[in-house]
């Protein structure tokens, strides 16, 4: 049984539930509070869960739907229903705005800025006479569509929870697309994410305004649910009781924010009616007890409740990949075979006073493998983030197929056909081998928000996921297509980095020591792979200490020391140049007789 389904036959029992006969009335609004609550919790488990991003805010921005929905049914005579576009885009608009500060905090920085926001919108609407001040505004009118009227505990439950099921299918529906993985992305940081052409400032505003749109469509309802409004509800103790139910549930969980709302609310309500039994005192013990008895939650289950109900529950089927999808368009090669595709000038980086990179100069040519070899420390990873745009240039120039793309930034780099590897592995653990290498066809993609909300990109996704099983395939790793990527061992995610930049289909691909970690039999089986690439007219430049692995592979060779260029030209000059031997080979300069394909070599 998918999600999807699971949802709406979830949503279908609570949501008859009030109607059958002797059904308590106070558990009607117990539910309808869980499913308010669930709706906002929902954006965090999106926002907080799967971007990663700790917001303590959202009770303030479900406030603006609530005050949008008050303000225009009073003061301007609104039918109810007219009002709930206005309060969702009044939400997202806040959101946007506060959005463009907030997500550009870093660490610690970005839920203190929450904090600061989500107090300053409470104490601005108990300010504002249009708002009613801390009094708030009465007298709404009941929600009603056309002569229907929702008047009734059950038939407005059953919009709560019919809003908290859409909710839920839009929620898993931008989950699994293409959008989805780049917010899952920056869990990883915005390095990972800019290689593959995914603009991290543009997917934390998206799913900060998704978060906001949720906790509006919540407030909304809560308008019509409570007949008033007053700013209590959206203060920033609220934030942080939604932000706990994410978090309790299982942060990156559809589940786990019912799942934590239910809880929560019903532990909060358990507590205020059994502690004045127990204790015979005035003073207000429930908040003591209820910050208790969470920490001991989160003690025991401290990725939240649902992944320990997730134990029991069948396996999901592996994600299918359609034999038949249409092929994604190719790219062409940008300059012809043998021309120069990229040119590095006088490349200077500097940090402080140490010089990183020295005035280093060298290219590499359409159809070529070039290897930037070093001792430690060389400056050859820090090359690599310039040609790449993860770091700015001090002075000199990088230039791509006759353009310079120094200071163009990472997501245009990619965009021009630059595609990397990383020295340190870079990929989200807790997703497939698949669903990692599907990140780095971002750019092969165009449906938006709107058309993963609605699921109208499924012919493009299956065209992506093939692509995706085509490399994983063809790097030697169909039996793990569908297993957690962290689950294998590190030279195989490394080359798991490699399927996903082929899969970005690039002209020049940058790997920055792809053999560590590989067996022998791995290494050579990567020199076929490499070689073929190269014969398919593709351009490596490639960082590696393994030199009988460069010295068979490689068409010319680039040699740095402490920042400089010391050496370059092809391997049997580069094996016998003598400031070479001096400086990093060593006894790897004359390695044994080995296959063309690949030798485990001297590793330096």
């Amino acid at each position: 049984m998918t999600n999807r389904i699971a949802l709406c036959l979830f949503a279908a029992i609570v949501i008859l539930a009030p109607f059958i006969p002797g059904f308590p009335p106070f558990w009607i609004i117990l539910l309808d509070n869980i499913g308010l609550a669930a709706i906002v919790a929902m954006g965090l488990v999106v926002l907080t869960g799967v971007g990663g991003l700790t917001s303590f805010g959202q009770a303030a921005l479900a406030g603006f739907g609530a005050y949008s929905a008050a303000v225009l049914t009073t003061h301007y005579g609104w039918t109810p229903l007219a009002t709930l576009p206005v309060a969702l885009a009044v939400s997202a608009l806040a959101a946007l705005l506060l959005g463009f500060v907030t997500v550009r905090l870093a660490g610690h920085y970005l839920p203190l800025g929450t904090i600061a926001w989500g107090l300053a919108l409470y104490y601005l609407f108990g300010q504002l006479e249009l708002l009613g001040r801390h009094d708030g505004i009465s007298s709404i009118p009941p929600l009603s569509i056309g002569p229907i009227s929702f008047h009734e505990p059950a038939r407005l439950h059953a919009v709560i929870w019919g809003a908290l099921l859409l909710s839920g299918i839009a929620t898993l529906n931008l989950l699994d697309s293409r959008i989805g993985r780049a917010i899952r992305s920056l869990r990883r940081g915005s390095t990972m994410a800019g290689a593959f052409g995914i603009s991290a400032s543009q997917a934390k505003l998206i799913v900060f305004v998704y978060a906001a749109v949720l906790a509006g469509l919540s407030g909304w309802l809560y308008a019509f649910f409570q007949s008033a409004v007053t700013p209590s509800p959206f203060n920033l103790n609220a934030g942080i009781s939604y932000l706990f139910m994410a978090v309790v549930g299982g942060a990156g969980q559809v589940w786990g924010a019912i799942a934590g709302a239910f809880i929560i609310t019903e532990l909060r309500d358990v507590i205020q009616r059994v502690m004045p039994a127990l204790i015979a005192d005035s003073a207000l013990y429930e908040p003591i007890v209820f910050g208790v008895l969470l920490i001991v939650l989160l003690q025991v289950a401290p990725d939240g409740l649902w992944p320990l109900v997730q134990r029991f529950l069948p396996e999901p089927k592996p994600r299918s990949v359609p034999a038949n999808a249409e092929p994604l368009a190719g790219r062409a090669m940008p300059v012809a075979r043998g021309e120069q595709i990229l040119k590095v000038s006088e490349a200077t980086k500097k940090f402080g006073g140490l010089t990183a990179v020295n005035a280093v100069n060298f290219g590499v040519k359409s159809g070529e493998i070039v290897a930037l070899i070093g001792p430690n420390g060389a400056g050859k990873s820090t090359t690599f983030n310039l040609i790449t745009g993860v770091l700015a240039l001090s002075s000199g120039t990088v230039s791509f197929a006759g353009q310079v793309i120094s200071g163009i930034g990472q997501q245009r780099i990619a965009e021009l056909g630059v595609a990397r590897t990383f020295q340190h592995v870079k990929l989200l653990p807790d997703m497939s081998v698949l669903e990692n290498v599907a990140l780095g066809g971002h750019l092969r993609g165009r449906k938006g928000l709107l058309s993963a909300l609605l699921r109208l990109d499924r012919r493009e996704e299956a065209a992506l996921f093939a692509e995706a099983a085509r490399q994983i395939e063809r790097v030697g790793l169909a039996e793990h297509m569908h297993k957690p990527a962290g689950s294998l061992a590190l030279g195989q995610q490394r080359i798991v980095e490699i399927a996903r930049a082929l899969t970005m289909n690039p002209s020049l691909l940058l790997l920055d020591e792809p053999a560590a970690g590989l067996r022998h039999f791995e290494k050579g089986q990567l020199s076929q792979l490499l070689s073929q690439l190269r014969s398919e007219g593709m351009s490596l430049l490639l960082v590696e200490h393994d030199m009988g692995f460069v010295m068979g592979l490689t068409d010319h060779i680039v040699v740095l020391d402490f920042g400089t260029k010391i050496a370059e030209g092809p391997p049997d000059v580069i094996r016998k140049h003598p400031a070479v031997l001096e400086a990093y080979l060593g006894g790897a300069a004359e390695p044994k007789p080995t296959s063309p394909a690949v030798s485990g070599g001297a590793e330096a």
